[in-house]
């Protein structure tokens, strides 16, 4: 597998192990330099996918969302995987002094962003979009993106 199979599509998960599977998969495409944006609404997926993604990249720690911190990093060899949740963000200035552009800046990093509509300004031009949308009977869709 590669991006490839990936971007441009739409895929349905009907649990959360599926949706960690999917976010699995798609990790172990990833390179250096990749940033993934997630959109969507509360409880539609965003963290389980996040955790399946980290696994695929071969983190072994439990991946959490840091809702409260906005950002946690985790060991990649040479660089670092990055999880920024911007959920408590409410305007740009929330953001100065986090180092946010620093980190996407960096290509020996892997970065995914949750709520990432809220990066505004600071929203790399190339990136994978990810958007995810609770459906009924549990299931998640899950559409990527590509931006350039």
């Amino acid at each position: 597998m590669n991006k490839k199979d990936f971007v441009n599509k739409v895929f349905i998960t009907n649990s959360s192990r599926a949706t960690q599977k999917l976010g699995h998969d798609f990790g172990r495409v990833l390179e250096k330099g990749d940033i993934v944006c997630l959109y969507g609404n509360l409880g539609s997926g965003k963290t389980t996918f996040t955790q399946g993604l980290a696994e695929g990249l071969g983190i072994k720690e439990k991946i959490i969302s840091p809702t409260f911190i906005i950002i946690r990093s985790h060991k990649l060899g040479v660089g670092s995987f990055y999880h920024i949740d911007l959920y408590r963000i409410e305007n740009e200035k929330d953001l100065e002094g986090l180092g946010i552009e620093e980190i996407i800046n960096n290509k020996d990093n892997i970065i995914v962003i949750e709520w990432a509509e809220k990066l505004k300004n600071y929203l790399p031009q190339k990136r994978i979009d990810i958007k995810l949308s609770y459906e009924k009977n549990n299931s998640r869709k899950i559409k990527f993106g590509l931006t350039t």
